[in-house]
């Protein structure tokens, strides 16, 4: 079978929610140093490769907006998604203390090799799923680790990513607040958006109401929490959405 750098379901609902996963897989395609990047199984597990839970919840998200959803099928270890081509972490050679092995002497021709068959494919796919109307509204689905290595450990449940665009993520913060049990992130655990970044490049290039969701990976590790959480969020969008008037 051929590989394919990414998925898409319900591309025919009828909604103008578009949901995205740009770390949605592990996967090392077999072009890309055999299928292996010498990174330790454990390693690949983890949130260095993908962000753990999340393809889930955006799969289940989507279904509950009944818009489609799009999910990357390469590891961000091997070319992320969510970097600008001319970004230096684009193919990482060290994260979170462990060594990328076929990363460390990539050569150019590699990198063009990756860039061509994983990533621009990727988003030449998410410009024309969020090209198909004029009122798309783009929810970027991530998770991040609830701690680093020698770090301190991370208190937020949930965080939201925006920039100067925060039109929707504003009234859907105030939402989360409402919710007792949550801790919630303003821009945590990491800060608005880089240029060139999926939200840069496919909504904020565009005005395109957006915002990037951080889940913590261990509240979203098995597929009834992923279900339980875009249950969850699905309302809250909707009504963030009213709210805003978009």
């Amino acid at each position: 079978m051929m590989y394919q750098p990414f998925e898409i379901e319900g591309a025919a609902r009828p909604e103008r929610w578009l949901v995205t996963c740009d770390h949605a897989s592990n996967c090392v395609p077999t072009f890309v140093n055999g299928g292996s990047l010498g990174v330790a199984p454990e390693d690949m597990a983890r949130h260095i490769a993908y962000d753990v839970g999340a393809a889930g919840v955006a799969r289940a998200l989507a279904k509950a907006l009944n818009g489609p959803s799009i999910l990357s099928n390469f590891s961000r270890l091997v070319i992320d998604p969510n970097r600008g081509e001319d970004d230096p972490t684009l193919v990482m050679r060290l994260y979170d203390g462990t060594i990328i092995e076929a990363n460390r002497h990539a050569e150019p021709d590699d990198i063009a090799r990756r860039l061509n068959r994983c990533y621009r494919p990727y988003h030449t796919a998410l410009a024309e799923l969020a090209g198909h109307r004029a009122d798309t509204v783009i929810v970027s689905v991530h998770s991040f680790t609830p701690q680093f290595r020698g770090r301190p450990p991370r208190p937020w449940h949930i965080g939201l990513l925006y920039a100067a665009d925060v039109r929707f993520a504003k009234p859907l913060l105030e939402r989360l607040r409402q919710e007792a049990d949550l801790c919630v992130g303003d821009n945590e655990p990491y800060g608005g958006h880089l240029p060139g970044d999926s939200i840069a490049r496919h909504a904020i290039a565009h005005e395109r109401p957006n915002v990037l969701i951080e889940l913590r990976n261990d509240l979203i590790a098995t597929p009834a929490q992923q279900a339980r959480w875009a249950a969850r969020l699905a309302p809250m969008l909707t009504d963030a959405a009213a709210q805003a008037g978009i």
